[in-house]
């Protein structure tokens, strides 16, 4: 997206129209002065080295009248700018070949003020057309002076003083056209800089209002020069706030700590809901002292550090499991001969134990070599009712599910963006732990699913009527390896909230709402409005 710049940095052609405006209104200004001279010769000090006349004054009315136009023209019709130019210049050496020939001709100095014309005309126009002006000029003025020498026959300084005029005239215009073209070099690049720079800020703002970090910038007064969305969540400020000591009084305090040295740059503070919030102080570096601050949320950076460790906790037992799984299989196999002999009752009751223990670990490296290898997900979106329905008559065939225990509430048009296997594997999961907790009575697990239109995602919450869990286990109930299960492997919920996150969705653990019976509600949040 590009971003906005300001008006005299948009184009090049804008500003060569707002540059003739300006020759124009300074010509026609110069008009209404020579006019005025003209008719209160004693009340202005403006006065002509001419005596006022009929055809002076015709000539001056007829040049304000251009001017004017030409101004008029240009603000409503800002097409064809060379012709418009073109015209005034003529018109400038029309006005100015008249007033010589009424003063006298070239003695009387009236050609020097074209040289003026020229220079803002050459600039205007940024050199082009430049020498056609001043060989229009100059073929004006020799003409004028061809003319008085056949009619009166000047002298040959007057050859010699219109020669000069000419070369002023091609003189002026090199020059000009030099300058004018340094002068479009330096405004298309001061364009493109201003664009850049303008394109570069949009970026920045962009980029600071979707930091995770709250970014803000004060002055040393507390008072609230600039905030992202995100420092306005972190520490609640309303929209209006203009200074920190009404609206978060602890950052204000670490604020002027900090001034005073007597804190170090990262302090410790309490923000919006009691939440605790690490802030940075930095100064800017700008001419009026100002202060950054980047405001971080504590428990999002502990979460992240908890997921680093268990994200090399699993490539570590990964690894383990991977050696362990031929050892293991030795073990079974020993064991499977050793109770072919069949040598007593308590020799059996031990091979039980050890075959059953081997199973248990068996499986646990399974989930965990299984982690390891999970493929990337295949989103699709799938007809929730139908989905689940199919779920519970495949787990009640094979007798993992009492009849009537689980009870599906889920509308029949409801579509979630997913996995199909991923899904069997976190919903199987999670509704066999609801109904290993759960009374076992009808309806004792439901499964409910709604959508929220304003977010575009689904809500799929397993609920029992079980123990529920308590907070003292709420910390640790995803972690690897924690089970309240004899024979568990304390990875299902691992691992079902891992393919969730595989899936841009998310699997929490919920307070069930206030009147129910007590039980554990897993709750999966996944995107329904696109699965590309």
């Amino acid at each position: 997206m590009k971003a906005s710049v300001p008006a005299w940095l948009t184009s090049t052609w804008e500003a060569n129209w707002y540059s003739f405006q300006y020759f124009l209104f300074a010509r026609f200004l110069f008009g209404a002065l020579c006019l005025l001279g003209l008719v209160f010769p004693g009340q202005w000090n403006v006065q002509l080295a001419l005596p006022p006349s009929p055809t002076l004054f015709t000539l001056f009315i007829l040049f304000l009248l251009l001017s004017g136009g030409g101004l008029l023209l240009a603000r409503l019709w800002q097409k064809h700018f060379n012709f418009q130019l073109s015209l005034q210049v003529v018109v400038d050496i029309v006005l100015i070949n008249s007033l010589m020939v009424l003063a006298g001709g070239i003695e009387s100095g009236f050609g020097l003020i074209l040289l003026v014309s020229l220079a803002a005309a050459s600039l205007v126009g940024q050199g082009r057309w430049v020498l056609f002006y001043a060989a229009l000029a100059t073929f004006s003025v020799l003409i004028m002076q061809s003319q008085a020498i056949v009619a009166q026959g000047a002298d040959s300084g007057s050859i010699v003083q219109a020669g000069f005029i000419s070369a002023a005239y091609f003189a002026t215009a090199i020059l000009a056209r030099l300058l004018g073209q340094r002068i479009m070099a330096n405004e298309e690049l001061a364009r493109r800089r201003g664009i850049e720079l303008a394109d570069q800020i949009h970026i920045n703002q962009r980029v600071v209002e979707r930091m995770q970090d709250g970014v803000l910038i004060l002055g040393h007064d507390g008072r609230i020069v600039r905030h992202n969305p995100m420092a306005a969540r972190l520490l609640g400020l309303p929209e209006a706030a203009t200074h920190l000591e009404s609206c978060t009084p602890p950052l204000a305090a670490a604020l002027q700590n900090w001034l005073a040295g007597y804190s170090s740059d990262s302090v410790f503070i309490s923000g919006a809901g009691n939440a605790e919030l690490g802030a940075r102080f930095m100064p800017t570096g700008s001419s009026s002292g100002e202060v950054l601050v980047f405001v971080e949320d504590v428990e999002r950076i502990k979460e992240q550090a908890k997921q680093l460790k268990l994200a090399a906790l699993g490539r570590l037992t990964a690894s383990i499991a991977h050696e362990i799984r031929n050892p293991l299989s030795a073990i079974g196999h020993a064991a499977e001969l050793l109770h072919e002999e069949r040598r007593g009752e308590t020799f059996d009751r031990l091979l039980r134990i050890i075959g059953d223990n081997t199973l248990r670990l068996n499986r646990i490296v399974t989930d965990v070599l299984e982690l390891g290898r999970q493929k990337q997900a295949r989103v699709e979106g799938i007809s929730l009712r139908p989905f689940l329905v199919r779920l519970a008559e495949d787990a009640q065939s094979v007798g993992q599910w009492p009849p009537d225990v689980v009870r599906l509430d889920v509308p029949p048009s409801l579509l979630l963006c997913f996995d199909r296997a991923h899904l069997h594997q976190v919903l199987w999961n999670l509704i066999a732990n609801a109904v290993r907790h759960s009374s076992g009575k009808p309806g004792a697990v439901q499964v409910r699913a709604a959508a929220s239109e304003a977010s575009g995602r689904v809500d799929i919450a397993v609920c029992d009527d079980g123990p529920g869990v308590s907070e003292q286990m709420r910390d640790q109930i995803f972690e690897p390896f924690f089970t309240t299960h004899s024979l568990g492997t304390g990875l299902g919920l691992f691992i079902a909230r891992e393919l969730c996150v595989a899936n841009g969705a998310t699997l929490v653990l919920r307070n069930l709402a206030p009147g129910m019976a007590p039980g554990a509600q897993f709750v999966i949040s996944g995107r329904c409005d696109t699965c590309l």
